[in-house]
């Protein structure tokens, strides 16, 4: 059995993007891997946050895990904060951290760019990223490729720590999903369905009511061409609704053109449309039994305990293995 690690920052409502192309293999894993799920809200704060709102993305965010099928008896769903090894492991390896390669990392590029003053967090982000990753002796880590760079920093600082002070953490392996479909902005189709997109038009969040599913699907940018066809390259807007389709029904792509050959695109449209909600529906109806229970509360800190046991251990470790804290004297027989 392989160890995963996973973090997904607490910063607006998941998509359809995130829960087919990423979710949906989750559930999967845990059935036949140790999977760690954390909710890293010390990394939302990177960049300003208002407190109430993260605190209610923080407990959407771990529902809506819960409502898609991560199972609390085989998986460990936690929030990051709650287990302090981290940001302790976090400052650990900045201490090993050279400035030049943290100056390297695009992401931070991306996100300091244009701004006067962007915080120090966000430049060391990628040091607490790798303490997230090496606290639970991972042997696989689920990225997209906008990450894939930080993991291999995380390799790098892991291998630096046992070769200068002792053999403590495991070399991560960084998984790019094969399975799962990349969803696309339902507006701007050649760019990924973010979260963050500033247009609200361009993603479906998990939490959209089916009359603004299908309000977003009829808007989608497709082609005056008229025929559903897959065809990525001339045709990205209908190709990215019949991933979706068929991402949703489980049906192969030359099923639904079939299915839809000789119609219009209104009428595929509402097929597409009727799938999403098909799939939302349930997970929607859950999550709202568990948005404001006590049961997710007893997850949360049995997720939180359980995450701590395995950290503390490793944390320990290394703390030995730098040198810090004090050696206790036995005390006199």
């Amino acid at each position: 059995m392989k160890t995963i690690f996973s973090g997904i920052q607490p910063s607006g409502t998941l998509t359809i993007g995130n829960y087919l192309g990423a979710i949906q293999q989750f559930v999967k894993l845990q059935e036949e891997e140790d999977c760690y799920f954390c909710i890293v809200d010390e990394h939302a704060i990177t960049v300003p946050q208002d407190r109430l709102k993260l605190r209610q993305n923080i407990r959407s965010l771990a529902a809506l895990y819960l409502a898609s099928g991560i199972d609390p008896q085989k998986s460990t769903l936690f929030v990051q904060s709650e287990v302090p090894s981290h940001t302790q492991l976090g400052w650990m390896l900045q201490s090993i951290s050279y400035m030049g390669e943290l100056e390297r990392m695009t992401q931070f590029k991306d996100k300091s760019e244009g701004k006067e003053a962007v915080s120090s967090a966000l430049f060391t982000y990628p040091s607490l990223m790798a303490a997230d990753i090496l606290l639970y002796n991972t042997d696989l880590v689920p990225v997209g490729e906008d990450q894939k760079q930080h993991l291999e920093l995380t390799r790098d600082l892991a291998q630096r720590f046992n070769n200068r002070f002792n053999d403590i953490f495991k070399i991560p392996e960084v998984s790019i999903p094969k399975v799962g479909a990349r969803i696309m902005s339902l507006q701007e189709p050649t760019k990924k369905m973010s979260k963050s997109d500033e247009n609200e038009k361009g993603f479906i969040s998990m939490l959209d009511t089916p009359k603004k599913i299908e309000k977003k699907i009829k808007s989608a940018v497709t082609d005056s061409e008229g025929i559903v066809k897959y065809d990525k390259e001339n045709k990205p807007g209908v190709s990215n609704l019949l991933n979706i389709y068929a991402s949703c029904t489980g049906e192969s792509i030359e099923v639904i053109e079939e299915k839809y050959a000789g119609k219009g695109y209104g009428e595929f449209k509402q097929g597409v449309a009727d799938a999403v909600i098909s799939v939302l529906k349930p997970i929607q109806d859950r999550y709202d039994e568990l948005i404001d229970s006590e049961q997710l509360d007893d997850i949360l800190d049995q997720g939180a305990e359980k995450a701590s046991f395995t950290a503390n251990k490793t944390i320990s470790k290394a703390k030995k293995a730098m040198g810090l804290g004090r050696v206790k004297k036995k005390k006199n027989q």
